[in-house]
């Protein structure tokens, strides 16, 4: 368990020094010294403050609105502004709050039916007439597939294109237009120990927000690449959909059909359910499909049945620029 964030102190200064009692008589004539007598030199933490500040100005321009952007200091304006095509409002800025107030418009919950049964995942709205990416393993073999907007808006969904190989879908709704489309970011820029948001549909709850931390970049995670296991859900009732990592299997049986993609890890809870839902960074720009989970009590047996397990803080997520190099080929109907 991750200890609570605590207030930061760092804004505490010590006091100042008791303003001089004011003298009625008359200044004299300026005695001859500095050209600023009255003027002290800064010792201490003031002249260590001054020294930072200093050091911040030379930095440029780019470096104080980053820190602004990121503890939420306020610009003087009011309202909303637009960071990277996405709403964010100036007072929740960098809170999961304003990301979640921010993002969760674009995020759904998809329900796929087919010939092995159903499963329930999340998806991201990237256009606003119903382009929406999610994994490959929520909607393989469906064929019906329902879409919920955060709205309470249901959709009928087609397939556009898949890739097993990168565990990516994209599907488009029927009649949908003026939907909020997801701001995706750059995957690239990410680093261990930012703070990150997840937002999908565990268990079918519908705009659920956890949040985080990236845990770490690269991690070569396995799943199964056979359309005919799509069915997360039902098909897994003791965890999240089968992965392998470091030659171990979890979460069940992979299969015989797997495929190797980098993932970012992270803290950030995630359940069954998530698989196709967004990961968050406090700017409010996707940088992460979430695609898999590690559930320690999935292959433990209580009599003939599988004992459930949530998050134990284990996600991956697919790098948001491995979606954003896959759109053309989605887009053009690949089937791999």
């Amino acid at each position: 368990m991750t200890e609570p964030f605590r207030q930061s102190d760092e804004n505490q200064q010590p006091g100042y020094p008791p303003r001089p009692a004011f003298d009625p008589t008359p200044a004299g004539p300026a005695p001859a010294g500095p050209a600023h007598p009255g003027r002290r030199r800064a010792r201490g933490p003031v002249a260590l403050l001054a020294a930072v500040a200093l050091a911040a100005a030379a930095v440029g321009g780019g470096t104080a609105y980053a820190v602004q952007t990121l503890t939420g200091g306020h610009d003087g304006s009011d309202g909303a502004k637009n960071v990277n095509g996405t709403s964010v409002s100036t007072g929740s800025k960098g809170t999961v709050a304003g990301v979640a107030s921010a993002v969760s418009p674009s995020i759904v919950e998809i329900k796929a039916t087919g010939g092995a049964g159903k499963s329930t995942g999340s998806g991201v709205i990237i256009t606003s007439d119903g382009e929406i990416v999610t994994n490959n393993h929520v909607i393989s073999g469906a064929s019906e597939i329902t879409v919920q907007t955060s709205d309470g808006k249901t959709y009928k969904a087609r397939t556009v294109g898949t890739d097993s190989k990168k565990d990516l879908a994209l599907i488009k709704l029927e009649g949908a237009s003026g939907l909020r489309a997801a701001s995706l970011g750059d995957s690239d820029d990410v680093r261990v120990g930012q703070e990150v948001v997840a937002i999908g549909s565990p268990e079918g709850l519908t705009g659920t927000v956890t949040s985080g931390i990236i845990s770490a970049l690269d991690r070569d995670v396995t799943v199964s690449a056979d359309p005919g296991q799509g069915q997360e859900q039902q098909q897994q009732p003791g965890g999240g959909w089968p992965f392998e990592f470091g030659g171990e299997q979890f979460n069940g049986d992979t299969g015989s059909s797997k495929t190797t993609y980098k993932a970012l890890q992270t803290d950030a809870s995630l359940n069954p359910g998530n698989s196709g839902g967004a990961l968050i960074d406090m700017n409010g720009n996707i940088v992460g499909i979430n695609s898999a989970m590690y559930s320690p009590s999935s292959e433990q047996q209580a009599g003939a049945q599988q004992v459930a397990s949530g998050s134990v803080g284990l996600g991956f997520a697919i790098p948001v620029n491995t979606v954003k190099a896959d759109l053309e080929e989605l887009r053009g109907g690949a089937t791999g």
